[in-house]
């Protein structure tokens, strides 16, 4: 960690693209915390205006926050249009990123005699590099990872522990994978025939663009024939699911729990959020943001926002689900009302049968 002045921080925040005013003393901090856990010496930020009351108790030496918020004299304030980027960069300076042990090539890995290690290798104990396969400059692979023959891997990679790569499967440059995630494993690709499920064997291959990261405990499968896609610049939390052959397109973001069904078209910079499924064979245009636990049954035109499931434009859920919150006080309602149409009835069969 490295100790800067917020005066600093304000360049580094002026690099990024954002104008940033600094208002207060100009204190060192040398880490970032959050509003309720920061103390001396730290910086923390607020982006979300209902956590506005947490300020003025922080215990930091300064906050990152909007133009025009009112806060605590005590505490010195990093004023721009976007706190979250700022804080970013922040920790960017402070912090740097993950710095990752240095084993060079370990004699302890296993690597076959064919394959192509580029420069700058580190690769610790407990790898297996199969035959043919091609690693770029600069790659940083983890204990327990797996490259399975004819593997292509770019430069500046890095695969965390227990990442397995099947056969023929091609990372670009600048991937992340962490732990326990699976690239290129068979889909599920089976014909029925006479009551039984036979083996379709998966010919395919899956493909991850540059400046992919994805998260711990994912798989993306094979494609059956031709290669699933994950297109450059995208991101998925954990436990993501993205079924055989299926195209997702470039600087999207998978939020963790999200299941993609085979042969799925998926355009540019969506966002799935938690626990979403979509089902198979259908067509997400560019700019589409899909809310949390929705249910994609039908294909979904650029740039709406769904929600539910069966996942519906977000203002119909929204009344549907205003509506589905009222139910109970109308089955009641309905109840009461059968109750008297019956009275009514005998009043009037009475009536009828005393004439």
């Amino acid at each position: 960690m490295a100790s800067v002045r917020l005066s600093e921080l304000c360049q580094v925040i002026a690099r990024a693209g954002l104008a940033a005013r600094l208002d207060g003393p100009d204190v060192l901090v040398h880490s970032v915390n959050t509003l309720e856990e920061a103390g001396p010496g730290q910086i923390t930020f607020l982006s979300n205006p209902k956590y506005l009351s947490a300020v003025s108790g922080t215990k930091a030496s300064a906050v990152v926050l909007k133009n025009g918020i009112d806060i605590a004299s005590h505490v010195s304030a990093i004023r721009c249009s976007d706190p979250y980027a700022a804080i970013t960069a922040a920790i960017i300076t402070i912090h740097g990123h993950r710095r990752h042990p240095q084993w060079g090539v370990s004699p302890a890995a296993t690597i076959d005699p064919s394959s192509q290690i580029g420069r700058s290798a580190n690769i610790a104990p407990g790898v297996t590099i199969a035959a043919e396969v091609v690693l770029g400059d600069n790659c940083t692979i983890y204990p327990g990872c797996y490259l399975a023959e004819g593997v292509r891997v770019g430069c500046d990679c890095t695969l965390f522990p227990n990442v397995v790569i099947y056969d023929h499967c091609v990372l670009g440059d600048r991937v992340t994978i962490h732990a326990g995630s699976v690239i290129g494993e068979d889909g599920l690709g089976y014909a029925p025939h006479q009551d039984r499920w036979v083996k379709i064997p998966q010919i395919g291959r899956a493909v991850l663009g540059d400046d992919v990261e994805i998260g711990a405990n994912c798989t993306i499968d094979r494609a059956t024939l031709g290669q699933t896609e994950i297109g450059a610049g995208t991101k998925f939390g954990n436990v993501v699911v993205i079924g055989h052959g299926t195209k997702v397109g470039s600087d999207c973001m998978f939020v963790g729990l999200v299941g993609v069904a085979g042969s799925v078209t998926i355009g540019r910079h969506v966002t799935v959020a938690g626990q979403v499924g979509v089902a198979g064979h259908l067509s997400i245009g560019d700019e589409v943001v899909v809310g949390a636990q929705a249910g994609v049954l039908a294909d979904v035109e650029a740039k709406a926002t769904v929600l539910g499931s069966p996942a519906m434009p977000i203002h119909d859920t929204k009344r549907a689900l205003a509506v589905f919150a009222k139910l109970p006080d109308w089955v009641k309602r309905i109840r009461s009302l059968e109750q008297e149409v019956q009275q009514l009835r005998e009043q009037i069969e009475s009536n009828g049968r005393a004439e």
